[in-house]
Order: C-alpha cells, then structure tokens, then sequence
C-alpha cells in the first residue's frame, strides 16, 4: 500500500525531489512498517536517522522510540518536517550527517541518500551502537554482506565484517520509491560484534590490496608500495619482503580477515606499517 503523505507535501509546498542530494522517498508503507518492526525500538531508545525526507519513517520511528535524532541538510525540507509534524521526541538537525559528530544514539534507522553510502557506513562502524537498520542501494548491500571468493567481496566486505555482522534481509524494487531510482535497493540489518570479536584492520593496507583484487597478494602490494609512503627508491630496497607475506600466493578476492591481519601484522614486524 503506498503512503500518500509524500505526494501531498510535495504538492503542497510545490517542490521537487533534489536527486543531487539522493531524494527518492520511499512511499511503500509495509516496507516503512517492516523497517522500524526490525529495529526492535525500545521505549528507552534513541534512534538516529540520516536523510528523514518528508517524515514518514521519522513519524513511525516517532510512536516508538524515546528519542529521534534526524538530521537532514535541505533546508526546504526541515521547514516542511517542523510546519508539518507536532513531534515532541524528534530532534531535527540542519547539517551534513557526514561532517558532524552525531549525539548519543542505541540504534540507527535509515533510508540513507545513496551517494553518501560509503562514506557513512564507514562512520557508522566508528560509533558504539546496538543494531542499524539501513537501506542501500542493492549493489552496494550485496557487497556488505559478500564473502571471500564472490565476485562482490571488496573493501566494503572487509570493513564491514571486521567490525559487525551484516545480513540482507530484502530486496526492495524501484517503485517502492519516488522518483524511482535508476537500480534496486535493499535492507541491510547491521549488528556490531562484541569488542573482543572486532578486528581493527589497517585502512590503507585493504585499499591497496582491493586495488587489485584479482591479483596474488604480493603482486597487489607491490603494485601499490606508494599507499605505504614509499618511494620508488625505498621499494626498491623493501620490495622483497612483500613476496614473503603470510598468503602472498593467495589471490586478494579469496582473503578473508584473518588473512588480511596477519599480512598486516607481518608488514608491521618489517617496518612497512607504523606499529
């Protein structure tokens, strides 16, 4: 059944979706309903969200939860949000989600704008949270959740996993927004693992493999020795302990965390990565 509420306002106040800031609304009520059900929201909980759009997810969160932080960075629509909704537990913050520090939240609930995916979900994963529910688009949710050896398993994957587990719960389809995005999405249901489980991998160590991950290990990181803040000159000298890391016949694709750390652990013992 599809919500009315987001073609009522965006008649009302006669404006359209800004596509540059990834508006496209969902309008489908279940998948609405569906989304704040997974959450789990206790009365005690505070939930951020990033990108309310028109309210319709932030109104159910609203009934909910104890506390709603939804920031948003159209101004256009905050002031619809505030003429619109009577809401006494639902803060709305004026900003850009990916330049400020977020307050205190348990949980994140989002149908999040797909151009800031990557960056948000990595700063996500830098918060302490209990559970997120979170819409992306479908490729990118298949590459959260892939495994060594998928043709989706990426840097992504690797971030991802280190720190949470990641399961994609359903597949949504193009109507189910408005305007009707160019691509599929998907809800992703993210839980971090408990502390002692995280492994805290080297970021700039995953971008140089994934740069190239169909090749050996060693071959990647030979390729990209710059991403260490080596020289061609000081490669030169070093180049021969990259061919000694743990898994340097094994292809990128096919690492799994494990291996990753141990390259790195490897690379710190040597001098290549600042302990």
């Amino acid at each position: 059944m599809l919500n009315p509420r987001v073609f009522e306002l965006l008649s009302k106040y006669g404006i359209r979706p800004n596509t540059d800031l990834g508006q496209n609304f969902l309008i489908v009520e279940d998948i609405i309903k569906r989304e704040v059900e997974r959450a789990e929201i206790k009365e005690n909980e505070t939930v951020l969200e990033i990108g309310p759009g028109l309210g319709v997810l932030t109104d159910e969160l609203s009934r909910v939860a104890k506390k709603v932080y939804a920031i948003e960075k159209d101004s256009r629509v905050i002031e619809i949000l505030k003429n619109e909704y009577k809401w006494s537990n639902v803060e709305i913050i004026n900003a850009d989600a990916l330049k400020i520090e977020f307050p205190p939240f348990d949980k994140i609930v989002s149908n999040l704008p797909y151009q800031i995916s990557s960056p948000i979900t990595f700063k996500f994963l830098k918060y302490d949270f209990k559970k997120a529910v979170l819409i992306y688009q479908l490729e990118f949710a298949q590459r959260m959740v892939a495994k060594p050896g998928d043709k989706n398993y990426s840097r992504l994957s690797v971030m991802v996993q280190a720190k949470a587990n990641a399961a994609l719960v359903e597949r949504i389809g193009k109507g189910a927004f408005y305007p009707k995005p160019k691509v599929d999405s998907a809800v992703i249901i993210m839980e971090p693992k408990p502390k002692k489980e995280q492994i805290i991998l080297n970021e700039n160590l995953v971008k140089a493999l994934f740069q190239h991950k169909r090749k050996i290990a060693s071959k990647a990181l030979k390729d990209s020795y710059h991403m260490f803040g080596l020289t061609k000159e000081e490669f030169k000298k070093v180049r021969k302990i990259f061919d000694r890391v743990p898994h340097a016949k094994k292809r990128v694709f096919h690492l799994d965390i494990i291996d990753i750390k141990e390259i790195e652990e490897f690379l710190k013992e040597n001098g290549i990565i600042e302990a």
